[in-house]
């Protein structure tokens, strides 16, 4: 039996934050490019405010940003996922093996004649999504749950995995191959300090307000009082880091327009190919709507904050593997907010699920 909400458009039923999305973060985007290329000294000054190599700026923006979606973690229900083998596995598989694979093959096969670009593509492939991970997946209505799961358990093996890759990838393998061979001097503590700070914080703090507001006031009061009132930041935070972002390379990115364009082909096929493939891959599997699209946000974004930082502190501010790290985020909002709304739009027609 349906209801007229719920034979409404999906579109329709999100709120005017929500609705408008895409036209918020292209409108935040354009305001960062243009910052940081007309205002003299914006780009410099937002990067000097850094302490180890972190921005600032951009850790505010993200922490502002998670902290309310992982406030809304029920987690007395983590070990509901946790027990989820299928899930687990699929999502250390998609990430740790097949996603770098992909990522390294694309490099090769559309930037053969671009050392620098590729990589930089390289490494963006190798730093696994811990922040904006969360609010694509939330957006898209995905297990909340099982998203906060995953993100943990990628971000043990982002620590321990991500240096010994990057030597993979980009030393022993084209090795093997008789192609050229790249360095990677990336520290054990650049990695752990941005999981830390882009998971740990957030993560411990959304932890703290369920537990001891629900023990203070009640869960009717923290779902339906709460929750509401913070919601909204979360999209504030996530347009305050693009603008400061953009802004912190609009120079770089307005410059070289056709090595963006480069850049920018691999990366399309990269995200729709992990996203569509392991949406596939969930569906398949038995999962549900909402851990498919879990799998598919967590397998399809990678950090850039992370990558970004380890190409400067390896190749520098200047170099062509920065321009590359910078270029993950400028295509990777976009098209991850468009499958947010492709996910809406699958939910009734794959799963039979009123969305």
């Amino acid at each position: 039996m349906t209801t007229p909400e719920l034979d409404r458009p999906v579109v329709a039923r999100l709120s005017t934050l929500d609705r408008f999305l895409p036209v918020w973060i292209v409108a935040a985007m354009v305001a960062g490019l243009l910052l940081g290329r007309l205002v003299p000294g914006m780009g410099p000054a937002l990067d000097a405010v850094a302490i180890d190599g972190v921005s600032l700026p951009i850790a505010l923006g993200l922490l502002i940003m998670m902290y309310p979606v992982l406030a809304k973690v029920r987690y007395d229900r983590l070990d509901t996922v946790t027990g989820d083998r299928r899930l687990l596995l699929s999502s250390l598989v998609l990430n740790w093996v097949l996603g770098p694979a992909l990522m390294f093959a694309l490099a090769w096969l559309l930037l053969p004649d671009l050392p620098e670009y590729r990589t930089g593509l390289i490494i963006v492939g190798l730093a696994r999504c811990i922040a904006m991970v969360i609010i694509w997946n939330d957006l898209a209505c995905g297990d909340r749950e099982a998203a906060a799961v995953l993100v943990a358990v990628n971000s043990v093996f982002q620590v321990i995995a991500f240096a010994a890759l990057g030597w993979f990838y980009l030393t022993v393998l084209p090795g093997w191959l008789g192609l050229p061979q790249t360095d990677l001097d990336v520290s054990p503590w650049q990695i752990a300090a941005s999981v830390l700070i882009f998971l740990g914080i957030p993560l411990v703090a959304g932890f703290l307000s369920r537990v001891l507001g629900e023990r203070a006031k009640g869960r009717e009061w923290y779902e339906t009082r709460f929750l509401p009132r913070i919601g909204p930041f979360a999209l504030y935070g996530l347009l305050f880091t693009i603008v400061v972002l953009f802004a912190l390379q609009g120079e770089a990115i307005t410059s070289a327009p056709l090595d963006v364009a480069r850049i920018a082909l691999p990366l399309l096929i990269y995200f729709f190919v992990m996203w569509f493939g392991s949406l596939v891959l969930g569906r398949a599997l038995g999962m549900g709507y909402e851990r498919s699209t879990t799998l598919a946000f967590t397998a399809a974004g990678n950090n850039f904050e992370l990558a970004i930082a380890v190409a400067i502190a390896t190749f520098g501010v200047t170099s062509g593997q920065a321009l590359a790290g910078v270029v993950g985020p400028l295509i990777e909002v976009p098209v991850l907010v468009a499958l947010v709304y492709v996910s809406l739009a699958l939910r009734r027609r794959w799963w039979g699920v009123a969305s």
